[in-house]
């Protein structure tokens, strides 16, 4: 994909280990006291066999003290007791921090990826961005819930059994310490394949999210041009790839786990051998070093907790490298720098509606200049319109006011002052747009026209819908302006969602209005509902308006006529049209169309 090529790189563990301690650290507490209480825990767990040999061995006595055997069998079960409740409030300790950590990993990670340009936008799919803020969330929840504490849990636990074996008996513990070094580099040969292996796992979920959510958006298109078969080919594809890597993942961890076990029963093999050797010896008294029958099962008790543990590291190396393989991922989204951002001294305006261009150049890439020296000023409450072939660069014009995108050359000044020394947020909240291709969220008609402003009220929602018309279909609807409107407004027509979409520009007051080919794709209805309500709001604010239907731009005080990039002719319609230029030539094609029809 175009953001893997782009911002593909690796990170090593100690860089990722700081970022993720960076959200750790407001919860520092909740870790400490974590720790301590699985430290109580491991004590207790490393205590159980103990009390059990001496219980067991008070039972082989000749004479049995039978109050001191129920009162070892009580501390015993008050032990595990007193363990499993420990456990449990250091479980839900964890698990309520870890959905605090991920809470504010994805807030970040969505409040950067608001922050990105259309251009950036443009190179990263959408679903690339949704599995960073979904799956790979969901990956680091395990490292902040589980994989930190049981990590430092197992390491203890080993060294606390380790440590009571030599005390029980440290001829038997030297045969621990002499395998120890193999288990050691299983795991850090395990650690680096299955790195390399979840990073390629990550890269294909992101590539399969990607692809679904793209495709499914243009399901429509792919029906109706009879695509299904190539789209499945393409989606079997994608699959297959997610497949072969999960396998791969499987491959490594399936060879990991089989070895420690093995390596676990021989350790069984040579302890029961070596202890039974000894305890057989000292029974027919060839020798005098004792070991008995019951420190011989609680040393065998203990070898279960020195490899259990070493087997469930297997599946935290696993878990760990995954969380290093979705933070790496989630990480470069973050670090991907905005490309438009407020400069040092930028300031908040109250916009008056001036606007200037000077001698303007701007490209999309590197290959194609689409602007090419425009120069033009529009003072407040004038009404501006652009026409011109498609790809002439009358819509880039909308782009660059609103500081979607930054020139190459030139100046925009707004209000006299450069475009990028006004704050983005101060900038956009003044200006009003209307676009051909309407967004509308899931919700009601109410939330899509005030869009989570608190300050809009319902009398002003309903005011503005009666000033742009839109009133006439919503108070048909059940709800009225309650009204569920579907994903994409996909249960409205193009026409309703353009009206919905011109209630939303006015309510919020803008003082700079822009209409981008806003009644191309509508019915001949609402159009002139649209340009009767243009009529009504025509010199309260200034208005930029690009078109290709010549008839909806006839009012406007000034028109510019563009083409490839440049500012070929400008005046108002009857001027334009005395000059006999490009302008009059569109007028006359789009006239003959008309009275064709």
């Amino acid at each position: 994909m175009q953001e893997e090529l782009k911002y593909e790189r690796t990170m090593n563990d100690r860089k990722l280990l700081m970022r993720l301690f960076v959200y750790m650290k407001p919860y520092i507490g909740n870790y400490i006291l974590g720790i301590i209480l699985m430290t109580i825990v491991v004590g207790l767990d490393i205590l159980s066999p103990y009390l059990m040999s001496l219980s067991l061995a008070e039972l082989g006595k000749e004479q049995i003290i039978f109050s001191k055997v129920v009162m070892l069998f009580v501390i015993s079960l008050i032990t595990i007791l007193v363990m499993h409740i420990v456990q449990y409030y250091q479980t839900m300790l964890m698990h309520k921090t870890g959905n605090k950590i991920i809470y504010k990993i994805r807030l970040d990670i969505f409040n950067h990826i608001q922050s990105l340009s259309h251009h950036q936008f443009n190179e990263i799919p959408v679903g690339t961005l949704v599995t960073r803020n979904t799956s790979d969330t969901n990956v680091l929840y395990q490292l902040y819930t589980n994989v930190i504490v049981n990590m430092i849990k197992y390491v203890v636990t080993i060294v606390g059994v380790f440590i009571a074996m030599m005390l029980l008996n440290y001829k038997l513990g030297l045969i621990i310490l002499a395998i120890f070094p193999l288990i050691v580099v299983l795991t850090i040969v395990f650690k680096t394949v299955v790195r390399r292996v979840h990073r390629k796992v990550r890269t294909e979920v992101s590539n399969m999210n990607a692809f679904l959510s793209e495709n499914i958006s243009g399901m429509k298109t792919t029906q109706i041009f009879n695509q299904e078969k190539k789209k499945y080919l393409e989606f079997s594809n994608a699959n297959n790839n997610l497949k072969k890597a999960s396998l791969k993942e499987i491959m490594a961890f399936g060879l990991y786990r089989p070895s420690i076990y093995l390596i676990y029963i021989l350790t069984v093999i040579l302890i029961l051998w070596t202890g039974g050797n000894e305890f057989v010896n000292f029974t027919l008294g060839i020798t005098t070093v004792a070991i008995t029958f019951y420190e011989l099962y609680a040393f065998y008790q203990y070898i279960l907790k020195f490899f259990n543990p070493i087997q469930s590291l297997a599946d935290q190396f696993n878990i760990l490298q995954s969380s290093f393989a979705a933070a790496e991922k989630i990480f470069k989204v973050l670090d991907i720098e905005p490309e438009i951002k407020d400069s040092e001294d930028a300031i908040d305006i109250d916009l008056k509606g001036e606007i200037e261009f000077k001698d303007v150049w701007f490209k999309y890439t590197d290959n194609e200049w689409v602007l090419k020296g425009v120069s033009f000023k529009i003072v407040p409450s004038e009404v501006v319109a652009f026409v011109g072939a498609t790809g002439a660069g009358k819509s880039t014009i909308i782009g660059l006011i609103t500081r979607n995108y930054d020139i190459q050359k030139g100046q925009i000044l707004i209000d006299g002052i450069d475009i990028k020394r006004i704050k983005l947020a101060s900038l956009r909240s003044q200006i009003g747009q209307m676009l051909q291709d309407v967004f509308l969220f899931s919700g009601t008609i109410e939330e899509n026209i005030r869009l989570n402003d608190p300050r809009i009220t319902e009398e002003e929602i309903i005011k503005a819908c009666d000033e742009v018309n839109a009133s006439h279909f919503i108070n048909k609807q059940k709800d009225g302006i309650k009204a569920i409107v579907g994903e994409r407004g996909n249960n409205l027509s193009l026409g309703e969602k353009q009206l919905i979409s011109f209630a939303r520009v006015i309510v919020h007051k803008p003082k700079i209005m822009m209409l981008d080919e806003s009644t191309s794709n509508i019915d001949t209805e609402t159009e002139v509902l649209i340009q009767d309500s243009l009529e009504k709001v025509i010199k309260k604010n200034t208005m930029i308006m690009v078109a290709h239907r010549l008839s909806t731009i006839q009012h406007a005080t000034r028109i510019y006529v563009f083409d490839h990039g440049r500012i070929i002719e400008y005046g108002n319609h009857q001027e334009l049209l005395a000059k006999k230029g490009r302008y009059y030539q569109l007028y006359r094609l789009q006239y003959q169309r008309h009275n064709n029809k």
